[in-house]
């Protein structure tokens, strides 16, 4: 059993035939990419698979149990978690007050015990802010707890965005153009950190990136979407040769990316 299936998922908006019977499967293990160019259903897809839209046709299952029809809280709590490509940090609040927030679905106490501060809520506190902790310095800030998060330069927003993402616990990590905006040393370093998160951390990763080297450095499996449609799947040296693939987006000359 593959550890995210996707069953000929369809999503309309009005007329557009956003995505069209689009199936895929995501391992445990596995680090799988989703390419394509601008409007081809990417970012769909993942609001589908993260409970913003529903698909109106085909299933989505996690580990074996429908996610159809599941609000997004709910599909955190059964274990997706994921990054924007437009990144959605809490600009006012600390960058370790941005953690704990993703830490929130994992939180089992009562109004009471908040309100009353009882003993084991400020055992838990504590031990989400060493959690928290732990996790800035995996993803390169440490000694930044108490900075706004709206001051970070922007790689590190993105750093913050899925240190917040991993607060959840999260099985299946869904990351929405994590380089975006880097430039090559930063695309690099996080190319280095989304690797040292497999099996302690995450059990798969699915990626949508533009950038090429990323993809094609890190990736087991890349799907290609073009209008919506599935039209590629493979490791990356197939897709890289696939013709199809190459006229619907690549180009000869794109191999390279932009890091």
């Amino acid at each position: 059993m593959a550890l995210l299936e996707v069953r000929d998922a369809s999503k309309r908006f009005g007329g557009l035939l956003a995505l069209q019977r689009v199936s895929l499967n995501v391992e445990e293990g596995m680090i799988a990419s989703l390419i394509g160019p601008n409007g081809a259903g990417k970012t769909t897809l993942f609001h589908i698979l993260s409970g913003i839209y529903r698909a109106d046709e085909g299933e989505v299952r996690f580990r074996g149990r429908s996610l159809n029809g599941l609000r997004p809280d709910q599909i955190t709590a059964a274990g997706i978690g994921r990054t924007f490509q437009n990144i959605r940090l809490f600009a006012h609040m600390t960058v370790l007050e941005n953690v704990l927030v993703g830490m929130h679905c994992r939180v089992n106490r009562s109004l009471l015990d908040i309100l009353l501060r009882a003993r084991r809520f400020r055992r838990d506190e504590k031990e989400a802010e060493r959690r928290a902790e732990d996790l800035l310095r995996l993803v390169g800030l440490q000694g930044r707890e108490e900075e706004w998060a709206g001051h970070l330069p922007y790689g590190d927003q993105r750093r913050l965005e899925i240190a917040r993402a991993l607060a959840s616990r999260p099985q299946l990590l869904l990351l929405d153009e994590p380089t975006a905006g880097m430039n090559p040393q930063e695309a690099r370093s996080l190319m280095g950190l989304l690797q040292r998160l497999m099996g302690e951390f995450v059990q798969a990763l699915l990626l949508v990136e533009h950038n090429m080297r990323v993809v094609m450095g890190i990736s087991d499996q890349v799907t290609v979407l073009d209008y919506g449609e599935k039209i590629a799947e493979g490791s990356p040296v197939e897709v890289r040769g696939n013709p199809r693939v190459i006229e619907a987006y690549l180009g000869r000359g794109k191999w390279g990316g932009d890091a």
